[in-house]
């Protein structure tokens, strides 16, 4: 295939609505320096920046990529199939504080975006890794592929380095110094000092965060190799994107920066940092509805913090006004959840104890959006030094066996990529009081129902389940539960769960369209269909209309088989239909959508009602 016919082939794609599903996956996140050491020979004798014996939480302690390389097999056994990594781009020597040297083990001060951090490979001629293929990286890479699982490669695009023994912003393009902040002559760099009013919109966008040097995004030399770079990672394979502190910069950029990656590769999942992000946030809103890119929930991880690690009285009721608040986003089930990572203590730092730890991994892969997990929460690891905040938060992975947690990881996770209730339903809550959470993802006939306990033994008389009636076993225990007329009666422990489980039928077909539509102006027991010119929709016969499923107060969303009309184009609309036949259907009041439904494809088609 010719370097044209490819682009021909993904600008097609774009177009036809190709948008990589990410929904299924569950997410690993590790600091590649503290994860394992697969390579510890190599020599480091006169390294000052190293400390083999893993005292100075300042320094290197001997993470490599051969490491995570090494441990794929663990990582698979309990159903991890994404992989992010701290950022792998190499990195400014070091940073002098108070005479200690502090080293970027974290991987966020790059001195070059074209070239990898020598200290996670093999050998130091690695670090040229887009004039070669057969580094440690394309190994790993390779490898993850074939065994299905997915890269995600962490990237920064606000700044480069803080004030070093280096100078402050040396930038380079494959070893050539391209950018120098003290000697900016071609203003790749904002100069107006450190960020003072954490309120003044403009001061986040163009100060210095943390006396990082701070890139000028209207200067097209910086996104033109910026974009240049990226797009070289995405062409070497990577799979998805984690975006750090997209908050820093105007939604303008991220706009164009998504839609040229895009162009690169349709299927490569794109995710941002906007710290401490809430449904409340209307900025933060927008740049998850408009960016180009879902987020890092913020809300949801302190939801989980309040409830079940700070004492927050309302407990459970945390979980469900943040989930309340869905609908102000255009793909909530597409937002990437955590309860913890390496800017905050973990959740046991915090005194929750291993059977808290197991039920907030049991509310976080079982609840909408993509799970991700913290290194090393599945061996219960952490540090509570001083609060257990970074660096402590940063610990070295120590056990590799076999634990409760894991067991539990791997049958969720299992369940995930089967059950398409977890992946794309909505969350619709059944109890929910300070102690006791049970909610219901639901999607066409795909059910999961969940029972969570965080408080002393009680019995809970739960009605209007929407769960076939019969006895049923809970995926994790075993236990049996019987659902009579929509209801149970339940025991639960103190910090018990159970989980209950039906697959449905899958949509089959050579070719399926999955639709999302947000706005439209339902009420409680309206349909929302969609309806076009083919044989799939109808032919715009109202009684042969195709269903969506409703998710939240925003969003609904179907999967479409295509058959006689794969290869075509297809005009549509939607409608609204009210309850039991009472009234006229609602049509959009617009000029009919056309797509390309192009065969033996999976697309994704995003669409907003127009009245």
């Amino acid at each position: 295939m010719s370097e044209d016919n490819g682009r021909d082939e993904v600008e097609l794609g774009v177009l036809a609505g190709s948008d990589v599903e990410f929904r299924a996956e569950t997410i690993y996140f590790l600091v590649v320096d503290r994860f394992h050491a697969g390579n510890p020979e190599k020599g480091r004798e006169d390294d000052e920046m190293f400390d083999a014996e893993h005292e100075d939480w300042g320094k290197y302690w001997g993470g490599d990529l051969q490491g995570v390389l090494d441990r794929l097999d663990y990582l698979q056994s309990f159903g991890i199939s994404a992989v992010w990594t701290t950022p792998l781009f190499e990195q400014v020597r070091a940073m002098t504080r108070d005479d200690s040297p502090r080293a970027p083990i974290h991987g966020y001060w790059t001195s070059d975006f074209k070239r990898i951090n020598p200290r996670w490979m093999n050998d130091p001629s690695e670090k040229r890794l887009f004039s070669r293929d057969d580094t440690v990286f394309d190994v790993l890479l390779n490898t993850m592929h074939d065994r299905n699982m997915k890269f995600v490669l962490d990237i920064v695009c606000n700044h480069s380095s803080p004030d070093t023994t280096e100078g402050k912003g040396k930038l380079y393009d494959d070893g050539e110094l391209i950018a120098d902040f003290d000697n900016d002559v071609d203003h790749w760099y904002h100069h107006y000092g450190e960020t003072l009013d954490w309120d003044d919109e403009w001061q986040v966008k163009n100060c210095e965060l943390g006396g990082l040097a701070t890139f000028n995004e209207n200067n097209i030399l910086f996104r033109d190799h910026i974009k240049e770079s990226i797009s070289m990672w995405i062409r070497k394979g990577v799979d998805a994107l984690r975006i750090d502190t997209v908050k820093h910069m105007p939604i303008w950029f991220w706009q164009e920066f998504t839609s040229d990656m895009s162009l690169v590769n349709p299927d490569v999942f794109r995710f941002g940092e906007w710290i401490y992000n809430h449904p409340e946030d209307g900025q933060s809103v927008e740049f998850a509805n408009k960016a180009g890119m879902t987020l890092l929930d913020f809300g949801f991880c302190q939801a989980i913090r309040a409830c079940l690690a700070e004492g927050h009285p309302e407990g459970f009721g945390c979980i469900k006004s943040l989930l309340d608040l869905d609908g102000v986003y255009n793909g909530a089930t597409e937002l990437v959840t955590f309860f913890e990572n390496h800017d905050m203590p973990r959740l046991q730092s915090l005194g929750a104890p291993d059977q808290v730890l197991e039920l907030a991994l049991v509310l976080l892969i079982t609840s909408r959006g993509v799970p991700c997990l913290y290194y090393g929460c599945e061996q219960y690891l952490h540090n509570d030094t001083d609060g257990g905040d970074d660096p402590y938060n940063r610990p070295m992975m120590e056990s590799w066996e076999p634990t409760a947690a894991t067991r539990l990881i791997g049958i969720l996770s299992e369940e995930r990529k089967r059950n398409r209730a977890i992946q794309w339903g909505g969350q619709w809550p059944k109890w929910v009081d300070a102690e006791s959470y049970v909610y219901l993802r639901r999607y066409r006939d795909a059910r999961c129902l969940v029972f969570l306990n965080k408080g002393p033994e009680r019995v809970l008389d739960v009605a209007d389940l929407e769960y076939p009636d019969g006895e049923h076993e809970c995926l994790i225990s075993g236990r049996k539960v019987r659902v009579e007329e929509g209801k149970t009666s339940v025991k639960l422990g103190l910090n018990e769960c159970l989980v209950l489980s039906i697959r449905g039928e899958q949509v089959e077909s050579p070719t399926i369209v999955r639709i999302q539509v947000n706005g439209a102006p339902t009420q409680p027991g309206d349909r929302l269909a969609i309806i076009g010119d083919s044989e799939e929709l109808g032919n715009w016969d109202l009684r042969r209309c195709y269903d969506l499923e409703c998710i939240n107060a925003n969003t609904w969303f179907g999967e479409l088989p295509f058959d006689e009309s794969a290869g075509k184009a297809v005009g549509y609309k939607y409608v609204i239909f009210p309850p039991d036949g009472n009234g006229m259907p609602q049509r959009e009041n617009r000029v009919v959508r056309r797509r390309l439904v192009t065969p033996a494809e999976t697309a994704k088609w995003r669409d907003c009602w127009e009245e």
